[in-house]
């Protein structure tokens, strides 16, 4: 007994009716590219600046700390900013911050 072969599938892109795949990945907002170089992410408290924010926790266990708090001026919420940097930015930021980088 053989096995059938499955019928090749029309993809997505030329179903909705873009020319290329590349148009419709730009159109839906798809990146299929990775980025070449590390990154690294840094939240910042949205009210003064300072990039001392961490989790607020409370609540039930097991359910998510859902908020931030900001250690330098107290402030709580959900939307903190979070800034994107390379390897070579984020090396200056601690060096502007004065942090010590082994």
């Amino acid at each position: 007994m053989t096995k059938k072969k499955k019928k090749l599938a029309t993809p997505s892109w030329r179903i909705e009716g873009y020319d290329s795949e590349a148009d419709y990945n730009k159109a839906k907002g798809l990146d299929k590219k990775k980025k070449s170089e590390k990154t690294f992410k840094v939240r910042v408290c949205p009210k003064c600046g300072s990039d001392n924010v961490g989790v607020q926790l409370g609540g039930e266990e097991g359910k998510g700390a859902k908020n931030w708090e900001c250690r330098e001026c107290k402030w709580s919420g959900q939307n903190v900013e979070e800034k994107e940097f390379t390897e070579e930015e984020f090396m200056k930021y601690l060096d502007n911050k004065g942090e010590v980088v082994a």
